[in-house]
């Protein structure tokens, strides 16, 4: 681990510091070759545990997440990071009475990651029979639809109002507002205190993956796509608007960091790679498309083995994204998409949570030479990082990416 401590505290010292960061991950994202290999580890709980708290506490007390989080970022000398990547706040989840979380110290022990909870194929948030109202309106269904049937004090249309339907939407509105807010705080903190990068500005999902994990369900979706395919492709359509106006928006005024998109369902053996053709990737596409034109780029962070995809994702612009790697096989990864993108990951998290440093150490000098020799890789882990990856571990991915990485 990097000793911050015997480098210049001074605020030039750390803006510069800063810069120096900035520019490395840009560099690097833009496919090209900095001074090394940038190092941006996606921790969530990993932090809380470093820091001495559990995951109730970073969970509920988002303060606390962000404290966490730039501690880490400070003794291990990282360049980017984000702001808070133990993501929900479970104070939100509650004031707006959401159903499909599990809390951590309510519906699951206190020291375990929260957890969605995806309802019975008859139980769906979404009927089957609903994709018209979807399709004309795809924000009043959410509205009066889909939100009573997700939020325990929402009172569905029609219904007597009350005094819990109300304060469910004060309580909300404030939370919201002051988490997000928080982030811009957490930012301008992290630049100052010990010159670290927040690594990504707004957020995506697929269409599709919102239809899978927030109406339908998986498998109610899997068969609509049998059953009513063109009603899927129609709401993938219709959304489609939506949750680009929802990345634009949050993104970087500077154009410097990606948006993040977080792919769940596309991938082998969710869908098959035709099915991923038909169905996930056209809407998915357009919004990168229409995102590149604003000059924003995206995070592909790729859950799962995408190796079937990639000659889709080639696709794609180049430089408009970067490709995070979690199960998808690297040497295919660099082969699709290596000459076109930034490339991220691959350092399997079983092996930061059970491995030795040396094996951890060895696997980054092997991710650096197949991936990163000609510059356009970012160091991190397959996946986000909760407890189980031990610190030892992740220190040996630092150390090894300052040893091996330099250009």
């Amino acid at each position: 681990m990097a000793d911050i401590s015997v480098q210049p505290t001074t605020p030039e010292a750390i803006e510069s510091r800063y810069q120096q960061r900035l520019a490395r991950y840009v560099t690097a994202m833009r496919r090209g070759k900095p001074d090394r290999v940038p190092i941006r580890p996606f921790v969530a709980e990993f932090t809380a545990k470093y820091c001495g708290y559990t995951s109730q506490e970073v969970s509920y007390d988002y303060q606390k997440a962000f404290d966490a989080a730039r501690r880490c970022a400070a003794d291990f000398d990282w360049d980017a990071v984000v702001g808070n990547m133990v993501y929900g706040w479970m104070g939100l989840v509650k004031a707006i009475s959401l159903k499909y979380y599990a809390v951590p110290g309510m519906e699951i022990p206190y020291d375990s990651a929260f957890q969605y909870l995806e309802p019975p194929e008859e139980e769906a948030w979404m009927r089957p029979d609903e994709y018209d109202l979807l399709i004309d309106d795809p924000t009043g269904y959410l509205f009066n639809v889909w939100l009573p049937r997700i939020a325990t004090d929402v009172v569905p249309i029609g219904q007597p109002n009350t005094m819990r339907n109300n304060l469910s939407f004060l309580k909300g509105g404030m939370a919201m507002l002051d988490y997000f807010k928080g982030f811009g705080v957490q930012a301008e903190r992290l630049r100052k205190e010990s010159g670290t990068v927040s690594a990504l500005s707004g957020i995506l999902k697929a269409p599709f993956d919102i239809i899978a994990d927030k109406l339908r369900g998986y498998k109610g979706l899997c068969m609509d796509m049998y059953r009513q395919p063109q009603k899927v492709l129609a709401a993938c359509e219709a959304m489609m608007p939506h949750l680009f106006h929802v990345a634009l928006s949050g993104s970087d005024p500077d154009r410097n960091v990606p948006v993040g998109l977080w792919m769940h369902r596309g991938c082998v053996p969710f869908l098959s790679p035709p099915q991923f053709e038909k169905f996930y990737w056209p809407t998915l596409k357009q919004i990168i498309l229409d995102l590149w034109k604003h000059g924003v780029q995206t995070l592909f962070y790729a859950e799962g083995d995408w190796t079937a995809n990639l000659k889709y994702i080639a696709e794609l612009p180049e430089r408009s994204i970067v490709f995070h790697i979690d199960r998808t096989d690297p040497e295919q990864a660099r082969r699709y998409l290596g000459e076109k993108f930034c490339l991220s990951g691959g350092v399997p998290n079983d092996l930061l949570a059970f491995g030795k440093p040396e094996d951890v150490r060895a696997c980054c000098k092997k991710l650096i030479d197949l991936l990163g020799r000609d510059g356009g890789y970012i160091m991190d882990a397959s996946a986000i990082m909760q407890d189980d990856t031990r610190a030892e571990n992740l220190r040996a991915m630092t150390e090894a990416t300052r040893q091996y990485g330099v250009y």
